[in-house]
């Protein structure tokens, strides 16, 4: 465990901030952000005592495929990536809202709707929808941005506008962008034999004004993934779907008798258990990437990602 990233206290030539946030940390350099993503898990918007060995690396790395191959269709805010655990790019205005987009009824989609609900966000979803099932058309569900230690939650696009979080000229850009983003993740997961069930973007704007999406994508820490082999077949006869997401991390907190609320004690990660989560890191990211993954070397991780963020930087 000591050569996983928990917590980071680097101190950057020209460094002027720092923000923690739940799997990431963030450091303002000169007009740069410098996002590294540590090896942390949360779940239920809580934070895990325990770090995951090669969780950030592969999704620093998912995030870097999946920014370079949607670059075309939405500008993003990354200016290189220096190390195996980071990324650096343009520091930007980020809205206060994240852009959850749904394919399927699933997750906290559904279970609104096996409670009787029928709307979410603003939205009403139709009669008649098994657990899974595809929307006829996917829809945007945004949430607030929440500080550390908050939930987000749910919120309308009316809400949003009505209360001056997002301007709408700017509102209907980011519905753009989320919807063309997710047809090209759609399209990138059926490649690898993968269905983009649902997602969340986030967007931000730079200094001159322009609206870039920042963060991770189309990481399985921001999205559901079903395996398409079989999914109609699993339908039909009421089975539980194949996932290929962070999904499996909460199913086992849940069987434990955890779900983020107030006095719930999260069970234990044995050594054994985080052996096995990290693993299946790996398979999801050789299954999103169809690539090898390499692990990089851990031995000084700290002084590894210093060393190559500082000669990043002095170029």
């Amino acid at each position: 465990m000591s050569n996983t990233i928990n917590d980071t206290n680097f101190n950057f030539p020209g460094q002027t901030a720092v923000y923690k946030g739940k799997v990431r940390e963030v450091y303002t350099v000169n007009e740069k952000l410098i996002m590294i993503a540590s090896d942390r898990l949360s779940a239920f918007d809580v934070i895990m005592p325990k770090q995951i060995p090669y969780k950030g690396q592969i999704l620093n790395q998912i995030a870097a495929k999946m920014l370079e191959a949607t670059k075309d269709i939405c500008p993003n805010w990354v200016l290189g990536t220096p190390d195996e655990n980071v990324t650096v790019g343009y520091a930007c205005e980020p809205f206060k809202v994240e852009m959850v987009v749904r394919g399927y009824c699933t997750g906290h989609a559904w279970r609104t709707y096996a409670s009787g609900e029928r709307v979410l966000c603003g939205i009403t979803m139709p009669e008649g929808l098994k657990e899974n099932d595809p929307f006829p058309t996917p829809i945007i569900t945004p949430t607030t941005k929440a500080d550390l230690g908050d939930h987000d939650e749910d919120i309308s696009r009316e809400a949003i506008l009505a209360n001056g979080i997002v301007s709408e000229e700017d509102y209907k850009q980011l519905e753009a962008y989320t919807l063309a983003l997710f047809k090209k993740g759609t399209e990138l997961a059926a490649d690898r034999g993968l269905i983009l069930v649902d997602t969340k973007y986030e967007f931000g704007k730079t200094a001159d004004g322009t609206i870039v999406v920042i963060d991770e994508i189309h990481t399985p820490d921001s999205s559901r993934y079903f395996y398409a082999e079989g999914y109609q077949e699993r339908q039909d006869k009421g089975e539980a779907q194949k996932q290929l997401s962070k999904e499996f991390v909460r199913q086992w907190l849940l069987e434990n008798g955890f779900q983020g609320k107030e006095g719930q004690q999260i069970p234990e990660l044995t050594e054994e258990k985080i052996e096995e989560i990290s693993n299946r890191y790996i398979e999801l990211y050789e299954q999103i990437t169809g690539e090898k993954f390499v692990k990089a070397d851990i031995s000084n991780v700290l002084t590894r990602i210093e060393k190559n963020v500082t000669v990043f930087l002095a170029k």
